[in-house]
């Protein structure tokens, strides 16, 4: 068994294990969290805090974002895709009888990148280096690591296809943010941070926070 032989088998057996630990209330708390409208809430309260204290000049980071969002989609999904045509587990015959789908749920045919782990890293990983608050990075990327996990679990990516995602999301996030640092490096500065107040910076934590604890409830009850 070669090298690349190895690797398959690793990524084969580490999504089984993933895949094979469910139960009632993590498919219904998976499910909801892999649903991209859940965040809209978190999306607006990003936005809330930029706009908030940037004013104006807050159009440069939300373009910066949005622009991040659109490289990492469109690299993921639109480029490697139909570049690699890597089935999905839950399009692979042999798995069928095996895998543990959630609500009849299997995604597109191919799954090389993920685009959720590449928009979540991408998304996580930029707006963390514009707001430079502690709480807010470790909670974004708590959510960002959840969401990447949430889509092994439900059955529609191996690890490899997240990992790739997160790369994709990682350069996606390092390219907007080194365009910001050379074009509009007075928006980065130290002083332009002391000067947030922490209860508006602790905005999207809130909102992250009542997401998270809205979706247990809804595992719970469904």
């Amino acid at each position: 068994m070669n090298l690349i032989e190895v690797i398959k088998q690793l990524d084969l057996n580490l999504f089984l294990l993933i895949n094979g630990l469910h139960s009632p209330f993590f498919d219904q708390f998976m499910y909801a969290v892999s649903y991209k409208m859940t965040w809209v809430p978190l999306y607006i309260a990003v936005l809330f805090v930029l706009v908030k204290h940037w004013k104006r000049e807050s159009i440069w980071l939300v373009l910066a974002l949005v622009i991040c969002i659109v490289i990492s989609d469109q690299v993921a999904s639109g480029l490697l895709k139909n570049l690699v045509k890597r089935l999905r587990p839950s399009h692979v015959d042999e798995l069928k009888d095996i895998i543990h789908l959630v609500k009849g749920y299997a995604g597109g045919m191919y799954g090389f990148a993920s685009s959720h782990a590449s928009n979540a890293v991408g998304f996580a990983l930029l707006s963390s280096l514009l707001l430079k608050q502690k709480a807010y990075s470790f909670s974004i990327f708590a959510w960002a690591i959840i969401t990447a996990y949430s889509r092994i679990y439900l059955g529609v990516h191996y690890p490899l296809d997240i990992l790739g995602g997160a790369v994709i999301g990682a350069l996606a996030a390092s390219i907007c943010y080194g365009f910001i640092y050379k074009y509009r490096p007075s928006l980065l500065k130290h002083e332009a941070y002391t000067e947030i107040e922490r209860p508006v910076a602790l905005v999207p934590v809130s909102v992250l926070g009542l997401s998270f604890l809205g979706i247990i409830v809804y595992s719970f009850v469904s």
